[in-house]
């Protein structure tokens, strides 16, 4: 696990040191705007992207991404910072990490599986537009009377042509030599330059300092009260999912890049002990961010050494490399995330138009859409359930029955297709009791009931059938099934032979569970 060089080859060692070199310069003035979002001192922030980044690189499951203060984590803690103060912000920080590890040790990172691809795309857009708009933020200033003004005249078009020309380095270098990743060659070399003509331009160090002295253990100072612990934990759980989405969203988009597979439950539970952690050393906790994590694997990062020492130069940067920072201009940044914009956006996704369900490319639009407007989370859970709905929809009008007379002249309805919450209606509308003979058959074999909804219309089956004075006989359903009907067990002949070994999607109780062990 904290073997950083075992079977690596001395490229794969220089570009993991390069890279993370450049994610650390990277890191800087996201941590520094995220906890200036989050109303806290920009400290609070750099400590968050030391610690995050250095445990989730020692012990994460996706070699190569990078963890820091992020801007999903920001929104959520203001209101707290706000109301309570900054002490309740660490203690938030600590009781998430403790929920993240829970979830990790679960083993629930499989859950990550459920998002669908429609989702996956919205989550990859909405982020690429968030960093872009974060960006724009930059090319304005608030002057005496705190009234926000965009820069105009040479300082926009100094801005403007620096973050193109950082661009423009970036694309086109690895097209000359790959001996230094492009990014970093960018910043250092626009840098000099614009410190060598004296450009009159905006730089690190005017958004905030970033010196500070080492990171030192701290308990939260707050009352260990029950009262404490209520105003924390709802901030506490949207703080753990909102992490955890973001980080595992994030390690499918990093397998995407690099064609490997991370590790979810794995992450979860490191990106826990560095919140937890994080928490005790004044950081305002964090998660995956999918901006520096592009950057690390375009410059060639791939390993956990990549993540380490992104940490160290940030811890640096704090200790003793403040002043030369902190004279980096802020456009070249800015041009360094607009390219991560540009790597990040699924255009793909607009060509799809005309080729994919139109429900998958309204799905894709609303989550893009609601992670701009509102959060992470939020989007994703969204889009998990209107793709859930969607699917239900279609499949429900997938049930149906093929009618024949057995040997006797009785109807036998033969059910195609699953039977659940969704198609009951469908199921309900397909017999006809009023008309069919007195003696009807539902054969089962090729169908499935899936819920409960699914057993109480059968139920409400056989009361129709028992109203209009006939006997209804039910086929190849599985014990499970039989044992729940609560109506129609009385009303209805039950076949046994050649019973199915599925299961209803629900729970039993003990009572049931110990009834269906015996009869089977």
């Amino acid at each position: 696990m904290f073997d950083l060089f075992a079977r690596k080859a001395p490229a794969n060692i220089k570009n993991d040191l390069l890279s993370g070199s450049t994610v650390a310069l990277a890191l800087v003035p996201e941590a520094v705007a995220f906890a200036l979002v989050a109303q806290v001192d920009p400290l609070v922030g750099l400590y968050a992207a030391f610690f995050m980044g250095l445990i989730t690189a020692l012990l994460g499951g996706r070699p190569g991404m990078i963890s820091g203060a992020t801007g999903a984590i920001a929104v959520v803690l203001i209101s707290l910072v706000l109301e309570h103060g900054v002490e309740y912000l660490f203690a938030a920080v600590i009781l998430m990490g403790v929920l993240q590890m829970a979830f990790g040790m679960a083993r629930l990172g499989k859950f990550i599986r459920l998002v669908p691809h429609p989702v996956f795309l919205g989550f990859v857009n909405g982020l690429a537009l968030v960093i872009f708009l974060a960006q724009l933020k930059q090319f304005q200033f608030v002057d005496d009377a705190g009234i926000s003004h965009w820069f105009t005249g040479n300082a926009l078009i100094i801005m403007l042509v620096l973050a193109l020309i950082t661009m423009a380095i970036i694309e086109y270098l690895p097209k000359i030599t790959r001996a230094i990743p492009s990014t970093l060659a960018a910043i250092i070399l626009v840098s000099v330059v614009a410190f060598v003509i004296g450009l009159d331009t905006r730089t690190v160090g005017d958004i905030a300092s970033v010196a500070g002295g080492l990171p030192t253990f701290h308990m939260p100072d707050i009352p260990l009260t029950f009262e404490t612990f209520l105003i924390v934990l709802p901030y506490s759980i949207v703080l753990a999912l909102v992490g955890l989405i973001e980080s595992l969203l994030t390690l499918n988009l990093v397998d995407e890049l690099t064609d490997t597979r991370g590790q979810a439950n794995r992450e979860s539970l490191a990106q826990g002990i560095a919140n937890f952690v994080t928490g005790f050393f004044g950081g305002m906790g964090g998660c995956a961010m999918v901006g520096q994590s592009i950057i690390n694997i375009k410059s060639g990062g791939r390993g956990r050494l990549s993540g380490v020492t992104a940490a160290m130069v940030l811890l640096f940067i704090i200790l003793l490399g403040a002043p030369l920072i902190e004279q980096i201009p802020v456009a070249v940044l800015i041009g360094v995330m607009f390219m991560v914009v540009i790597g990040t956006f699924e255009w793909s996704s607009l060509r799809l138009l005309g080729k994919v369900p139109a429900t998958d490319i309204a799905i894709t639009a609303i989550v893009t859409i609601t992670t701009v407007l509102t959060d992470l989370a939020m989007a994703v859970i969204l889009g998990v359930i209107l793709s859930a709905l969607v699917f239900a929809w279609n499949h429900a009008k997938h049930i149906y029955a093929e009618t024949r007379l057995d040997r006797f002249g009785n109807k036998v309805y033969e059910l195609n297709g699953p039977l659940f919450f969704a198609s009951t209606h469908h199921f309900q509308e397909i017999f006809d009791p009023k008309n069919d003979t007195d003696d009807v058959t539902v054969d089962f074999r090729n169908s499935r009931v899936a819920d409960h909804s699914a057993l109480e219309a059968i139920d409400s089956l056989a009361v129709r059938y028992e109203r209009a004075g006939k006997r209804l006989h039910i086929r190849h359903l599985s014990p499970e099934c039989r044992l729940l009907l609560k109506k129609a067990g009385s009303l209805v002949e039950v076949n046994v032979i050649e019973d199915p070994t599925y299961h209803v999607a629900m729970a039993l109780s003990a009572e049931q569970t110990e009834a269906l062990n015996t009869k089977t």
